[in-house]
């Protein structure tokens, strides 16, 4: 374990990368001793695999009913600078990669970050981009904006609403775009369906964006300032081959990546030209339009899908709304007496009598560690298991 903590010294860091370290290295400090008692079997040589295997370490094999109470808020704080520290490698990667690079990894994370959903949350928008936001269902138009409901049919919506950048959180937005569409499709109208958005285009788009807010304002001096994520999420709809969707939380890990400085979530310019000036340096941006359907599918959202540089494990793909509404209306009667309900039995308990069933895949059984920490988590085993069946068939 000595090895493992101290090899990222000897490692060719980015000062992102060693700013990640260095502040590892404080909440390492405060579980040391439990990290001692931890079995290292891998010592990766690159910073992206130091992160994800200590991030393992920490969540499969490091004895967690062993931690003090002092100790959960470091041990958590450790696991977000690591999960940070591999989405910054990544995102680093995704600087200097060529257009096969960029499409192998993204392939290689397709399962994890819920690919095949977030294709499809595209494939809809796409056939709404001739319907103005004033004439969509109200469904439709919190599926373009990124706010998943119940309402959302699974039957209809088969893919989170949220993928990219969710913007639930944002009310005054979703307050507005509610009451206003019509001014929400004279700022879209500025951006182009084909072809480079220029910054005039741009710049056109977020004039038009803002007076919607500053209009709120006079009406309500107490309003908000116009919201930057909000109005990303619009235009990465619009144009994932264009844009960036980002919340808030994505900011800072982004501009790390991209190696650009932080700006706020305000910051309009800062976001045009810092990031998307940025994201247009990439040889993988300039690649034209291949002639293989499926990278062609991905070239038309090659902005949009940095997104899958963002740090992703076995969890990540069960965060899905989609998936978990789908699960709510099946689960009723696919599951009816097939598990014994969670009483006295521990996780380790439930999670074992419920793999021992006959109709159990293989592929199942084989995440017993990660079935067992979603029940810990207070998810229920028949959920968790009803969610990988949806997920992998």
């Amino acid at each position: 374990m000595r090895k493992l903590l101290s090899s990222p010294v000897k490692m060719a860091l980015s000062d992102a990368e060693n700013c990640t370290y260095q502040n590892a290295l404080m909440y390492i400090s405060e579980i040391s001793l439990n990290l001692m008692a931890t079995k290292v079997k891998e010592r990766p040589e690159d910073f992206l695999g130091w992160c994800t295997e200590l991030l393992r370490l920490c969540r499969h094999d490091l004895n967690q009913e062993l931690l003090d109470t002092a100790q959960h808020k470091p041990f958590k704080k450790l696991q977000e600078i690591l999960e940070s520290g591999a989405s910054v490698s990544q995102l680093k990667m995704a600087r200097i990669a060529p257009w096969p690079i960029f499409v192998d990894f993204i392939k290689q994370q397709s399962d994890l970050n819920a690919l095949e959903e977030r294709m499809s949350l595209l494939s809809y928008v796409n056939t709404l981009q001739d319907t103005p936001l004033a004439e969509m269902s109200e469904n439709d138009r919190l599926a373009f904006a990124g706010k998943h409901t119940n309402n959302h049919s699974p039957a209809i919506y088969d893919f989170d609403c949220e993928w990219f950048a969710s913007t639930k959180g944002a009310k005054l937005f979703h307050m507005l775009l509610a009451t206003k569409p019509e001014k929400f499709d004279e700022a879209l109208q500025c951006i182009p369906l084909t072809g480079d958005v220029t910054p005039s285009e741009y710049q056109n788009f977020v004039k038009a964006y803002k007076a919607i807010f500053s209009s709120y304002v006079i009406e309500k001096p107490n309003g908000e300032k116009a919201p930057l994520a909000p109005a990303t999420r619009l235009l990465a709809m619009r144009r994932p081959d264009q844009f960036i969707a980002l919340t808030t939380s994505k900011i800072d890990v982004l501009c790390q990546g991209l190696s650009i400085v932080k700006f706020n979530s305000f910051d309009f310019d800062g976001y045009w030209q810092d990031m998307i000036g940025t994201l247009r340096t990439f040889a993988w941006w300039h690649q034209v339009e291949p002639e293989d359907q499926y990278e062609k599918l991905l070239w038309s959202a090659r902005s949009i899908l940095v997104d899958l540089f963002l740090f992703a494990d076995e969890n990540t793909a069960f965060s899905s709304n989609y998936l978990r509404l789908k699960d709510k209306g099946a689960s009723k009667s696919v599951y009816k007496s097939s598990y014994r309900p969670r009483t006295k039995l521990t996780p380790e308990e439930l999670v074992d009598n419920a793999l021992a069933q006959e109709d159990i895949p293989e592929y199942i059984q084989g995440k017993r560690e990660s079935i067992i920490k979603e029940v810990k988590n207070g998810k229920s085993v028949e959920h968790v298991i009803g969610l990988m069946r949806a997920i992998f068939g």
